[in-house]
């Protein structure tokens, strides 16, 4: 009888073991990153180091009603839809966010984000408060994870924006308006980094993105685990 115990008490832990081999294999569920900020703020090179730190990280292609330009490959730069069709996709729910500007409407479509999620892969959007907020109220916004970028100081700001010589001073005006009514939005995201030093921002985006894929709901695989582990429990109660 106690043989027969022993074996058991063996035969469960064994399969303890295999199910945190399967736990540490398991592929998790994909994050939602979403990164925003004030024109100049760093959030593009950030973004482009993210990409370069892994491998796997893409971006969501929007969805668009304007026309393509010269080299653009639908699917790849855009997916360019008819009016109808990207209203149907908005009344279907299939958008996780959208929005019309200049007469054309963008949006993020729901279907290749949540394929994208479900196989373990990040997904990265460049998007403004708006956009970040409809995606945290969609059906995937428990993915979501929400990151403001803010400039060091205004005069920063505005120091980048002159540097670039890309706008005139009424251009440049304009965009500083813009900035600030981002930066008025900062308290509807999950995390704020200010880049007034862009080794040591980008050092604390990284982690945060290492730390919240370990978030509960991001690990499909932890309630197998916990049964295997009241099996082992159950197990070794047993006479």
């Amino acid at each position: 009888m106690r043989a027969q115990s022993k074996d058991r008490h063996r035969k469960t832990r064994l399969m303890s073991q295999t199910d945190a081999k399967s736990l540490n294999a398991a592929t998790r569920r994909g994050l939602l990153i979403i990164l925003s900020s004030p024109s100049g703020a760093g959030k593009s090179t950030l973004a482009r180091r993210l990409m370069a730190w892994d491998g796997s990280l893409r971006f969501s292609v929007s969805a668009t009603t304007r026309a393509p330009r010269i080299g653009e490959v639908d699917g790849e730069h855009y997916h360019f839809l008819d009016r109808a069709g990207f209203e149907r996709m908005v009344d279907e729910g299939a958008m996780l966010e959208h929005a019309e500007v200049f007469g054309n409407l963008y949006g993020s479509p729901m279907p290749p984000v949540r394929a994208a999620i479900d196989a373990g892969r990040d997904v990265l959007f460049d998007i403004d408060w708006q956009g970040a907020q409809q995606i945290r109220n969609s059906a995937l916004g428990a993915h979501a994870l929400s990151i403001f970028i803010l400039p060091p100081s205004i005069a920063a700001l505005h120091e980048r924006l002159v540097t670039r010589a890309q706008d005139d001073a009424e251009t440049i005006a304009k965009r500083m308006a813009k900035s600030w009514d981002e930066i008025s939005h900062w308290d509807g995201y999950d995390y704020v980094l200010v880049n007034d030093d862009l080794d040591a921002c980008f050092d604390n985006l990284s982690t945060i993105i290492t730390a919240e894929r370990m978030r509960r709901i991001q690990q499909p695989s932890l309630a197998g685990f916990l049964r295997g582990l009241q099996s082992e429990y159950e197990g070794m109660r047993a006479p």
